[in-house]
């Protein structure tokens, strides 16, 4: 995560006053040690349950909760996740509603993102879900909420998390409000926005469309997909077996189609990588396989969601016990969850197991609005004007600075985004933009049911329940991988996804004046892509195309001639299939399967981009005969990034220099070149044109360089980088110090004073892997080093034929407290890819449980 926006909340008397807490006010490393740790041993009252919880932890933490009823379970749930991440739930639920500043006091660089997140009106939304529910959806809620405040309740900020004490002293003034079921169900928005919203190209393309053209930008901005060459999630086999009717189609490969350009238009979005980590390159690795295919008979499951690396790790793991969960059966289920959330997100429980992986539909639009001159709070539509809703906002600032009013201006497609916001040169609020106003319309912006799609998942029995719990995850679509005790597989993507106008194609900002770029509704739940039971006894979900063309033909033959229902590559960038085709490969190597040759799938380094990329360099002529050498070593290989690995420092500074010398030096400051999926495979496609513009260097205009030429460059420049970094002896470079994973907390860890983010951050630990080998460990080329910026989160592997057998590896452990044992101790073995037990059963359990704690009424 980067120490971007948070830096300056420290900047006056940042060493006064880290002598002033650890000497004057904390005591020094006593305080930061003893206080504040939960209790989690003994007994301890906790008003609002109705009977005794027993919850047990491991030596590693993960508590095992079980109650005799399901009110008392979420209850509790709810107690020990305020317990362990009290902090990282205030800060969430601060950052969602557009309130960041009442934690760290005023600061230009986070104003505008308070402004942005509070225009959204995520918790207005989220008022609405709630109220929709019914009484017994409603409880669970409740029941949680009431667990988070029993603990909260009666300790000063003090007590809760070392964050208060710190903040404090610069000023800052705190008010521990209680939790709220709102709190749990706008999280699920900052996650959507996390997945979906934060990577939207609107802007970014209309601008370069201008900049660039539109053929030259989209081979930048989605080249086109690999389809034939590495395999979709969903195969051609499969459309043809779920819907025989399609066998008479002739699906052709998709069509980039471009849109026309008007006008562009400055990002108005907030940049929330301080807080959520990176969002380029957010993915999952998530696989399962029947029985026929592992040496136990019964079907494996792997899942590991790939997210911007933040301590503490994003994921809680947590297991649930209850003997009746209101019909007579049982309630059980183990795996990960958020935080703030109830129920599990990716686990199992006694029948089934199910992991999730990110998928890319367009979910939102940008509608430029026409505002009525003589009237700031009116816009036309359909040739008449129509009265804007306005929801007024204060600005509060934890350090008592003054606050700032806003006025919301929100049209039935939904609120203006572009207004209001601060000059970062001036302090001046801008106010109502009657320029350029642009309206969002984003799912996110929907009441959703994806809460109570989780509970039910968790209760669900059978591949029929699954299913039926699905269709209530609506925002953000995701893949959710299957397989029971019986032995079934099968993977369902739900959501939300936008029918659109046919000549709508999502890819820019349109005309909001007439209802002719309106949605026309949304994709229906049954013909959404489902899988069951595949021919080929496995499925391998990697965030790559969702489908072959014939799923999207017979989509449109469904929906009819009018609308553009077209959720895949044509419109949308999905990854490029590295590390789908590279699972393929390795569920057909390593079979049959065990939890290790799922543990040797996950920890995989092997870099296709290398291997596709690389051969180019075989040709060249150097002037410089070090350089031939170099390239010659380079080319014998294995394309492998192991920690250790000497030729991963040379190739990867190569793709960091061709980053800049193909694609940044054109695109200026209106995007990134990062070097991801993306880029790797529009460099691919660009290789067989030696004479594409994309070559050309713009710094000299009187020169065209071609492929060669930009080749040889990049490559002298990357070995001087090499040997500046690491000496002359290439036989001595090593990836791992170069490639590292930092783990930031926020604010303190981005505070650029050292001694308080030695307090709360942890690392750097050497990590292998890079971007898009399956140990996907994404770094950026331009932030100009190889740190680590997304991270597999967690990594799951689940055994339906013994769960107890089952593996674990969170990235950093279950507590939020800097003084916890528990807060990194998993850090160095998820580097190493190494796993813990995820043990089940109540035996097992308890055999190792090392701490018990009792709840009492």
């Amino acid at each position: 995560m980067e120490r971007k926006n948070f830096g300056r909340i420290f900047k006056s008397a940042a060493m006064v006053l880290f002598a002033l807490i650890v000497v004057n006010m904390l005591g020094g490393c006593a305080y930061y040690k003893i206080r504040p740790q939960p209790q989690v041993t003994g007994e301890l009252k906790a008003a609002g349950l109705k009977e005794r919880v027993e919850i047990l932890r491991d030596a590693g933490g993960k508590p095992h909760i079980y109650a005799n009823n399901m009110q008392d379970l979420f209850f509790a749930q709810g107690y020990v996740q305020a317990q362990d991440r009290w902090w990282q739930m205030e800060f969430f639920r601060k950052t969602c509603g557009g309130r960041i500043e009442e934690l760290t006091g005023r600061k230009a660089a986070l104003v505008n993102s308070d402004i942005y997140l509070r225009s959204l009106g995520l918790y207005k939304v989220a008022e609405k879900e709630y109220n929709s529910f019914s009484a017994q959806d409603r409880a669970v809620l409740d029941a949680f909420a009431a667990g988070v405040n029993a603990y909260i309740s009666g300790r000063s900020p003090q007590q809760l998390s070392v964050n208060y004490s710190i903040l404090g002293l610069t000023g800052v003034k705190f008010k521990v409000e209680p939790w709220s079921p709102l709190d749990t169900l706008v999280f699920s928005k900052l996650m959507a926005w996390d997945l979906g919203l934060s990577r939207d190209l609107e802007i970014i393309r209309a601008r370069l469309y201008v900049k660039l053209g539109a053929k030259m930008a989209e081979q930048w901005l989605v080249p086109a997909w690999p389809l034939g060459l590495k395999p979709t999630t969903l195969l051609d086999e499969d459309i043809k077996a779920m819907y025989p009717a399609s066998l008479a189609l002739s699906p052709t490969p998709p069509e980039r189609i471009t849109a026309e350009i008007t006008q562009t238009y400055d990002n108005p979005a907030a940049d929330l990588s301080h807080i959520m980590g990176q969002t380029e390159g957010i993915g999952t690795n998530s696989w399962v396989a029947t029985g026929s295919m592992t040496k136990q008979g019964k079907p494996l499951l792997a899942n590991d969601p790939h997210l911007g690396i933040q301590q503490p790790s994003i994921w809680y793991e947590v297991a649930l016990h209850c003997p009746d969960d209101g019909t007579g059966r049982p309630f059980d289920v183990s795996g990960f969850s958020f935080a703030p959330s109830p129920g599990v997100v990716a686990g199992h429980n006694n029948d089934i197991a199910w992991g999730n992986s990110n998928v890319y539909p367009d979910v939102n639009d940008l509608y430029q609005i026409k505002v009525n001159p003589a009237n700031p709070l009116q816009y036309e539509w359909n040739g008449k004007w129509r009265k804007m809703t306005v929801r007024e906002e204060t600005i509060r600032f934890g350090d008592g600075k003054p606050s700032i009013n806003i006025k919301v201006r929100i049209t039935h497609l939904g609120p203006i985004i572009n207004e209001n916001r601060i000059d970062a040169q001036t302090g001046e609020q801008a106010g109502f933009n009657n320029k350029d106003p642009l309206a969002l319309r984003w799912t996110g912006l929907e009441p959703s049911t994806i809460t109570l799609a989780i509970l039910k998942l968790n209760r669900a029995r059978n591949w029929n329940d699954f299913v039926a719990a699905l269709k209530f995850w609506d925002t953000p679509s995701q893949n959710i991988a299957y397989a029971d005790r019986k032995g079934n597989i099968g993977l369902q993507m739900p959501g939300k996804i936008p029918v659109r106008a046919k000549n709508h194609t999502g890819q820019v900002p349109v005309p909001g004046w007439t209802d002719k770029n309106t949605w026309k509704g949304y994709v229906p739940y049954e013909l959404m892509p489902r899988l069951y039971n595949p021919a080929r006894k496995y499925i391998v979900a990697s965030n790559q195309e969702i489908a072959p063309p014939r799923y999207f033909a017979m989509l449109n033959s469904k929906l009819g001639p009018n609308v553009n229902a077209h959720f895949g590559s044509k419109y949308n960038k999905w990854v490029y299939g590295y590390r789908s085709q590279r699972t393929y490969d390795l569920m057909k190597q390593l079979a049959p399967h065990s939890v290790a040759t799922y543990q040797a799938i996950q920890g995989d380094n092997l870099s296709i981009p290398a291997k596709e990329i690389m051969p180019a360099l075989a040709k060249l002529k150097f002037e410089d005969a070090e350089l031939t050498d170099a390239r010659d070593w380079l080319m014998k290989w294995d394309a492998v990034c192991g920690e250790d690995s000497p030729h991963a420092v040379l190739f990867n500074h190569f793709i960091m220099k061709l980053m800049q010398n193909t694609f940044q030096n054109k695109i200026g400051d209106i995007g990134k070149a990062d070097g991801i999926d993306k880029e790797l495979w529009a460099i691919t496609l660009l290789l067989k044109n030696p004479n594409d513009p994309w070559w050309d260097d713009p710094a000299t205009p009187d020169k065209k360089e071609t492929r060669d030429e930009t080749l040889i460059k990049s490559f002298a420049e990357a070995y001087a980088a090499a040997k500046l970094a690491q000496g002359n002896d290439r036989n001595k470079w090593n990836w791992g110090k170069l490639h590292t994973a930092t783990f930031v907390s926020n604010p303190l860890g981005a505070s650029r004073v050292k001694p308080l983010e030695a307090l709360v951050n942890r690392g750097p630990v050497p990590t292998s892997g890079s971007t898009e080998t399956v140990n996907n460990n994404i770094w950026y080329a331009s932030k100009g080093h190889f740190g680590v910026g997304l991270i597999p989160s967690m990594r799951m592997i689940i055994d339906l034929g013994d769960f107890d057998k089952s593996v674990k590896i969170n990235s950093t452990g279950v507590s939020g407290h800097p003084g916890s044992k528990w807060y990194e101790d998993q850090m160095v073995p998820w580097a190493k890819v190494e796993y813990q037990p995820m043990l089940w059963s109540r035996e097992k359990v308890e055999a190792v449980a090392k701490y018990k704690l009792y709840l009492n009424p």
